[in-house]
């Protein structure tokens, strides 16, 4: 007799199958993000290639794989952005005067940075315009040193308010710094910093036609290249000499040539007379301000469990101080592109909806800013009131009770009154079914 089929990839308890959510670990803290083509490619091949480059900026944690439809819209990313953990969006859109715009928000609360992009050059156009191009694909699997400069400016000399407010320079500032996960000067280690990611606010000048009333940053992205320092020429390259030999193919331009020296003493002691091309010790020096001193790498073999514990043991008997030696490397940074020059326009409360907090070329009197707070106010006032009738009426069908008309059409007045909607809502209470978000999932594809 057959015996039926038991379920084991998608039940509960079973290797393989699904987990219950209250023993899935929780999600870790460090930021993600979604670089996003708002209309797809309605914005041209040269801002999609630009997508693609800040998407290389921004890993490893975006989407890079990420494929935009023409019918997803904004509402369809940010209700995903919960479910998947992304706390930032970075959003590329072109107006009807073909200006490219970048919008990066904070999800789910806001605010939302508008730039509009001046100027940019890709990463292709960059690597053409050097000599020797590096970057590997290992230089992507941390996240960039993020440094940043004159992003809070002092206050004008002649006693009047900055064009830009203090707190709103503190607040760009933090959204920026949010974008990355933070470092630890003592617990992050020197290998995982391979790249560098430059934000230069550019100084109001009024000869280069920069006002105060401006915010210009200069966005550029750089590999961390080391060498050696220290040591001859000749010696540099008896040591790639000793790599070379152990791989198939050889190079013979890199093989010294030694079939004219009697003893390798004159290749170290005399370079210059041993090979054309040589130099001293002196003449391979750098600039003093491109050295740093870190402990020399050595290699370290793979331990089992056992083993870690007797390593552990023998040296705490031992108590064995670390015996690598400090060697001086020269840093020398390598652009990878893409360079963007950026002018911030308006920052919103909200995510790409709400109050605006600041404007490049509106401003507002006390009195316009009074009665736009209260309006603000009032619709949020709504908002809780419509809230609390949701959460009453759902707490009321739980309990198998009628809802009340009166109630009833006490929401129905004030989702009437809110005509212009308040956006994506991550407070709603989870159950509620008198509100409905019709979100296309077929239509937004999200590859992570």
């Amino acid at each position: 007799m057959a015996h039926p089929r038991k379920k084991k990839r998608t039940h509960l308890g079973v290797r393989g199958g699904r987990t219950n959510s209250a023993s899935v670990k929780p999600a870790s803290k460090e930021p993600k993000s979604m670089v996003i083509r708002i209309g797809a490619g309605e914005i041209g091949a040269s801002a999609s290639q630009l997508v693609r480059d800040v998407r290389n900026i921004m890993e490893p944690g975006t989407a890079s794989r990420l494929k935009e439809r023409r019918a997803n819209k904004l509402r369809d990313y940010t209700a995903m952005a919960g479910p998947l953990g992304v706390s930032h969006l970075l959003l590329f859109s072109r107006s009807d005067s073909g200006n490219i715009n970048l919008r990066i928000a904070l999800t789910p609360r806001g605010p939302t940075l508008y730039f509009r992009v001046e100027q940019f050059s890709l990463a292709k156009d960059v690597r053409k315009a050097q000599r020797h191009p590096q970057g590997g694909p290992k230089d992507f699997l941390t996240a960039p040193l993020l440094v940043m400069n004159n992003f809070t400016l002092p206050a004008p000399t002649d006693g009047s308010q900055p064009a830009v407010p203090k707190h709103l320079e503190f607040l760009t500032t933090t959204v920026f710094q949010s974008l990355f996960p933070a470092i630890s000067p003592q617990a992050t280690p020197l290998s995982s910093i391979r790249r560098v990611l430059l934000l230069d606010r550019q100084l109001p000048k009024i000869n280069l036609g920069v006002d105060y009333g401006s915010y210009i940053l200069h966005l550029r992205h750089y590999a961390i290249a080391t060498k050696r320092i220290g040591i001859s020429r000749s010696l540099k390259r008896l040591n790639s000499a000793e790599k070379l030999i152990k791989q198939p193919t050889k190079r013979s331009r890199s093989m010294p040539n030694l079939g004219a020296l009697n003893d390798i003493a004159d290749l170290l002691l005399d370079p210059s007379a041993a090979i054309p091309g040589c130099t001293s010790p002196s003449e391979s020096e750098m600039e003093t301000d491109a050295e740093i001193e870190v402990l020399e790498i050595e290699p370290k073999k793979v331990l089992n469990k056992q083993q870690m514990a007797a390593k552990r043991m023998k040296d705490s008997k031992n108590s064995r101080r670390d015996t690598r030696q400090i060697e001086k490397r020269a840093i020398k940074l390598v652009e990878l592109g893409p360079r963007m020059r950026l002018r911030m326009t308006k920052i919103e409360e909200g995510v790409c909806e709400g109050k605006v907090m600041w404007h490049e070329y509106l401003n507002k009197t006390p009195e316009e800013v009074t009665q736009m707070q209260r309006v603000w106010d009032s619709k949020r006032e709504r908002k809780e009131q419509r809230r609390r009738l949701q959460k009453e009426n759902v707490e009321r069908k739980k309990r198998g009770e009628r809802t009340d008309s009166k109630d009833g059409g006490e929401e129905e007045r004030l989702d009437a009154v809110d005509t212009e909607g308040d956006g994506w809502d991550s407070e709603t209470t989870e159950g509620d079914k008198d509100v409905e978000m019709e979100v296309d999932d077929a239509d937004a594809v999200f590859v992570g």
